[in-house]
């Protein structure tokens, strides 16, 4: 791969902010451990977006977040990644009606919207990726998995009461964008119980498009990885920039797969971006289905948008596509010659 190179001016960290959230989380962290004894786990399956980078889950978790079904991580309660239950009170005071006085707060309400920037939204109240929530429990190195010692010490227990205190909060079940566990999903099915996994693909040229641009914008070079690395990045970072992504969206899906292969199929399914941007209401009914299935009758009625725009267009050269689209046929030939050898 190279030289490490920097984050575009309009990506790179706020280090006032970072040094800011960091004391304030450290101390909020510790207010809030009272309020957790009194939690275990979450009452309603807790939603977990996977898939790989640039397949719509962003999409995905804004139009949930509209449907005011579901309590979400938002650019607010984001800040109180040490400390969500608290986190949840303060948007509460400043956002919900319910506890308004006299316009007060009046400029800190906003609508969910269905426009972002590499997965970035805008807006108090915009749906945020919570990354910095996940790694307080899954210590991820530059290979986004861990093995069977790592995972004996993720502090489940906090974990799950977190979330549930969260979840109290609201009193609605939690949505959340969870590609950094793509690589561990059974261990995260056993520890949280009540879960429901929604797994976003795309055709395959078009996400390993879309990482191709997504690296330029990132860092000005298609020379950087881009997003999480699977196991897989050892022997993929070798290859051509087009090799790669197409390698990520194959091994990242095919992990995926794996992991909900280990599950009842009670508690995932998957969505295809294309029928999800045709036919969204018909994916709300299946989440409603999928919760039905697990003993939860719900009254929802669907109020979103009827379809939404595919953006599947074509935008490289004809020989680059042609690059990525060899790359993906290749890693699946090489697939199935491994499954052929443990068959026979």
């Amino acid at each position: 791969m190279g030289m490490m190179h920097d984050r575009q001016k309009g990506y790179r960290r706020n280090e006032n902010l970072e040094t800011l959230l960091q004391e304030l989380n450290e101390m909020l962290e510790a207010a809030q451990r009272p309020v957790l004894a009194r939690y275990a786990e979450p009452r309603y399956p807790v939603v977990l977006i996977v898939a790989c980078a640039r397949a719509g889950s962003t999409l995905l978790l804004q139009w949930l977040a509209g449907t005011g079904c579901f309590s979400y991580p938002t650019n607010l309660l984001s800040r109180f990644y040490g400390a969500p239950y608290i986190g949840a009170r303060i948007q509460q005071l400043l956002t919900d009606s319910r506890y308004s006085f006299r316009d007060e707060f009046a400029d800190y309400t906003s609508e969910v919207n269905f426009t972002s920037d590499l997965g970035k939204t805008r807006g108090i109240l915009a749906p945020n990726e919570f990354w910095y929530f996940w790694r307080r429990f899954f210590h991820v190195g530059e290979i986004q998995t861990l093995d069977d010692d790592a995972l004996q010490k993720v502090n489940a227990a906090r974990f799950l009461s977190e979330l549930a205190a969260w979840e109290a909060a609201f009193e609605k079940p939690i949505l959340l964008k969870a590609h950094i566990i793509n690589w561990i999903i059974p261990f995260i099915a056993r520890t949280l119980k009540k879960v429901l996994f929604i797994h976003i693909d795309r055709e395959p040229l078009y996400v390993a498009q879309s990482l191709l641009e997504s690296r330029q914008k990132y860092f000005g070079t298609l020379e950087e990885w881009y997003s999480f690395r699977p196991p897989e990045y050892v022997s993929l970072k070798s290859l051509s920039p087009h090799a790669q992504v197409a390698g990520q969206v194959y091994a990242t899906n095919a992990a995926i797969s794996r992991g909900l292969s280990q599950v009842d199929e009670r508690y995932w399914m998957r969505v295809r971006y294309e029928e999800f941007c045709q036919h969204p209401e018909e994916v709300f009914n299946t989440i409603q289905g999928k919760y039905l299935q697990q003993g939860l009758t719900l009254n929802w009625h669907y109020r979103g948008p009827e379809r939404f725009e595919c953006n599947n267009r074509l935008r490289l050269a004809a020989e680059e596509a042609e690059m990525i689209s060899k790359a993906y046929r290749e890693f699946t030939r090489e697939a199935m010659g491994e499954h052929d050898k443990k068959t026979y």
